[in-house]
């Protein structure tokens, strides 16, 4: 009896079920995109120091003291531009007295000339004359040159440093009067691994950023390669030369260096498209039954958002570029284009 009453419900509950309408999951709605060539390189990242073009310290080169400075903090001073002239009073008056030597021994030497010509003077007396002439005019010439020596001059034009002498101080031969510094261009020294080498040459072109300007992208070309090798790191030193405009680098910056090697057209997807399992990375490929294929592919370098495939699709074959997470190898999906709202979907009540 229990037994037919539990048929009989069995029953009844399968008729009222056969009346509802059986509902399907929709298909997963995706974004897709066809497989296109992009332009690809090696990239390598290196932080760099900048240097100025020429830097020099002027120091001077005698005791003496400071009667007037020609350069003011910081300014831009061009070649043989005087930055600091010393105490001459002396070194003028030995000048004048060589001067004076100079000119009496010439005169005397004029005189022998003219009577040797006449017959009334030797050779000897000639010949010890113009010794005499001859020194003279030296000790005249390096009279003159203690004077030159006192007054300071830039040897090439650039930037002064900050100025910490005034007028009146006695400097000692070697102390500094200014740092000259010429920075319309900038040498970066950087290093990359022994590795690299293959793939760096001279003239290869470089781009560089520093922290004090975030937004602005220099532009440089390696200037020259250290042929040792450090044994320690096994690094290889280059330098670079970026032209310096509105002199924004200054020497002593930390400078990050981007290097591109090796450049080439390769095949490119969206990372987003990508799904990795362990050392595996797939995408889903849409054949012509609307169902999502997956496939195994190969990478490469980066690019932005943009990743090479070296292996595993072909140009112009349609991915799946948003919605990967939503997929299963086989899964049916539906097609939207990109920046395109997804559609409620209608639900019954």
């Amino acid at each position: 009896m229990h037994r037919s009453l539990s048929i009989l419900l069995i029953m009844l509950l399968a008729a009222c079920g056969g009346g509802e309408e059986k509902r399907e999951r929709p298909a997963p709605l995706v974004v897709t995109g066809a497989v296109a060539e992009h332009q690809f390189a090696d990239r390598y990242v290196a932080v760099g120091n900048a240097n100025a073009n020429e830097q020099v310290s002027v120091r001077a080169p005698v005791t003496e003291r400071i009667t007037r400075l020609g350069f003011t903090d910081g300014a831009y001073v061009k070649r043989g531009q005087t930055l600091a002239v010393l105490a001459q009073g002396q070194e003028t008056a030995s000048l004048a007295s060589a001067q004076a030597r100079a000119r009496e021994a010439e005169q005397q030497l004029g005189r022998i000339q003219e009577l040797q010509r006449r017959g009334f003077a030797t050779n000897a007396s000639l010949d010890s004359q113009t010794a005499l002439a001859a020194a003279a005019r030296a000790d005249a010439r390096e009279a003159g040159a203690s004077i030159g020596d006192r007054v300071i001059s830039a040897p090439f034009s650039g930037y002064v440093s900050l100025r910490r002498i005034s007028v009146g101080a006695v400097v000692s031969a070697g102390d500094e009067i200014a740092t000259v510094s010429d920075i319309g261009t900038i040498k970066l020294d950087f290093t990359i691994p022994e590795t690299m080498l293959a793939n760096i040459k001279v003239g290869q072109t470089i781009t560089a950023k520093a922290a004090a300007y975030p937004d602005v992208i220099f532009s440089g070309r390696i200037q020259a390669i250290d042929p040792v090798v450090n044994v320690q790191t096994r690094t290889a030193t280059l330098r670079a030369t970026i032209p310096n405009r509105n002199a924004m680098l200054k020497p002593g910056m930390l400078v990050n260096v981007t290097i591109e090697s090796n450049p080439r057209a390769a095949l490119a997807v969206p990372e987003l498209s990508l799904v990795r399992e362990g050392d595996t990375s797939f995408v889903y490929v849409i054949d012509a039954e609307q169902k999502a294929k997956r496939i195994p592919v190969k990478t490469g370098a980066r690019d932005g958002a943009l990743v090479e495939i070296v292996e595993g699709l072909t140009p112009g074959q349609e991915i799946v570029t948003e919605g990967v997470v939503k997929l299963s190898d086989g899964a049916k999906v539906r097609v939207r284009q990109p920046g395109a709202a997804a559609a409620p979907t209608k639900t019954g009540r």
